[in-house]
């Protein structure tokens, strides 16, 4: 009975401290702001309006403390907002032409998803495998929105909410297939690809269709951010750098000009979202344990592709990029043109641009480049490479932009496609000055462009400021490390130095084209300082 009793006393004992806890730290504070706020506006005011805007924020929450300094840091502390929220970013973009007929591509892809599903089942059928749900083609999936929002100008509009849904989905839908890419089957022989592919060689990246058929390109980490390109190393060993893809976007998207294909970070699990689902007997051959018992796969292609060239999981989780595809070659072709700043692939052989101060003054006379934007869209392409820094030894810049690709439907006057970003951001501690050749040696520049990359070198907008907290919103963030971040604004002056350059040798009017032209208003609105 003695214990009885003092169990219920401790109960009792209890349920009293919670009580006055109960009483001191919630009933009280509200008792003391409602007498404080009755002694501030004397006896006879109620002030209902303020007491139900009270009511809806929690105890000591209330609006007039820490709280509403939270919220505006949020919305006007937003760098990323605050520029696509400026004029340039926010003037409406006027009715396009559109690269695909919706229902010729409709047709199109539902024939591919029906083509799709029968092997799949005859796959299954043959290894005596449960049959599983059959893919269908939903017409507001995003990547088939993304495809059918391309236009004439850019690959989605400035304020595109299907793009933002695509970089979600591409984030978290499961597999349903993965398999080497037309790259490592041109190396295998596995495929005729030499009008549409340049064979990669050693660069391990796989396409991965998800469950709403949407495709994109997997890049796996191969380096850790803070490791930069050795200075020995020539183009064909450099490593693709998984964050450089997203990095590349992410830039691409703030200078405005969205000609990269819609990026995201990702960890993969190699195991289920890899080899279970991939019918490629080959890419199944290339799988393994290491002795750290982490999951291994590599490249299986003629030459440098062995078990030392592997990327592993850890044990099953994998980082890597996630390009989403463009619309296919058979409903939107596209033509891979010779860059006419190409570089030398011999280690003593120079390019004719590389000698000769002049060579603008050739390229001028050669259509298209003699009228045209195309010229101007070649520049502009050099002045994204130097930033994101397509840099590979000493010597040798950007092996990559040999050749330049573009939609055919578009004609000449089409963008070009800034497509295979993942050998940019290697080396934050040097500027290959001769990626701006086009810049330096044409001297001419969208006036657009100009514009832009002026209020990118604005401490309000400053473009390093612009990429961290754009990158944030990557699931592998940090994407970029803090030095590269830095030499972004160091090339952005770079950049502004040789256009000054170029206007006191030849005046504003002959540098400074404007090939898309603004409304009156809209440009001194965009002119003025902030």
């Amino acid at each position: 009975m003695l214990g009885l009793r003092r169990d219920r006393l401790l109960i009792l004992l209890l349920l009293g401290a919670l009580l006055s806890a109960d009483l001191y730290f919630h009933l009280w504070p509200q008792v003391r702001r409602r007498l404080a706020r009755a002694g501030a506006h004397g006896p006879g005011c109620s002030c209902p309006a303020e007491e139900a805007a009270a009511a809806a924020w929690p105890p000591n929450t209330m609006p007039w403390t820490r709280l509403p300094e939270q919220r505006s840091t949020q919305t006007a502390g937003s760098k990323l907002r605050r520029l696509f929220s400026h004029p340039l970013y926010s003037a409406p973009e006027g009715p396009a032409e559109k690269l695909l007929s919706g229902q010729e591509a409709l047709r199109y892809y539902r024939r591919k998803v029906a083509r799709w599903n029968r092997r799949h089942k005859i796959y299954r059928e043959e290894r005596n495998l449960t049959s599983d749900s059959i893919t269908q083609l939903r017409q507001e999936a995003s990547w088939l929105q993304f495809h059918l929002g391309i236009n004439r100008y850019a690959l989605y509009p400035r304020s595109s909410p299907p793009i933002d849904q695509l970089l979600r989905d591409t984030q978290n839908f499961g597999t349903i297939s993965a398999d080497y890419s037309q790259d490592e089957k041109a190396l295998l022989g596995a495929c005729d690809c030499t009008q549409i592919v340049k064979p990669s060689g050693v660069h391990l990246k796989l396409v991965l269709r998800f469950q709403d058929f949407g495709k994109a390109m997997f890049k796996p980490m191969r380096q850790k951010r803070d490791e930069e390109t050795p200075e020995d190393f020539f183009y064909f060993v450099d490593f693709q750098r998984h964050n450089a893809e997203i990095a590349a976007f992410h830039l691409d998207r703030i200078l405005d000009f969205r000609r990269v294909p819609p990026v995201v970070g990702r960890m993969i699990n190699v195991t289920k979202e890899i080899l279970e689902v991939t019918k490629n007997e080959i890419l199944q051959s290339v799988f393994f344990v290491s002795p750290a018992s982490n999951v291994c796969f590599f490249a299986k292609c003629p030459y440098m592709c062995k078990t030392e060239y592997a990327v592993c999981g850890n044990p099953h989780l994998l980082e890597g990029s996630l390009s989403v595809f463009l619309p296919s070659l058979n409903l939107a072709p596209r033509i891979s043109i010779p860059n006419p700043w190409i570089r030398s692939y011999t280690f003593t052989g120079k390019e004719e641009w590389e000698v000769n101060p002049l060579y603008c003054n050739t390229v001028k006379e050669i259509y298209p480049y003699s009228s045209g934007s195309r010229l101007l869209n070649i520049i502009d392409m050099a002045i994204f490479d130097f930033l994101i820094d397509f840099w590979l030894n000493a010597t040798k810049g950007n092996m990559d932009r040999h050749h330049y690709e573009m939609f055919t439907k578009f004609g000449d006057d089409g963008f070009l496609l800034h497509l295979d970003n993942a050998r940019g951001f290697g080396k934050h501690s040097h500027d290959e000055i001769s990626i701006l050749a086009p810049l330096e040696q044409c001297c001419i520049i969208k006036k657009t462009t100009l514009l832009r990359l002026q209020l990118l070198a604005q401490p309000a907008y400053k473009l390093s400021d612009i990429m961290r907290e754009s990158l944030l919103e990557d699931r592998l963030a940090p994407v970029l490390t803090e030095p590269h971040l830095l030499a972004l604004d160091r090339r952005l002056q770079i950049i502004l130095k040789a256009v000054e350059e170029c206007i006191e040798a030849n005046g504003e009017d002959n540098v400074v084209v404007d090939a898309e032209p603004l409304e009156t208003d809209a440009f001194d609105r965009m002119t003025q300082p902030s």
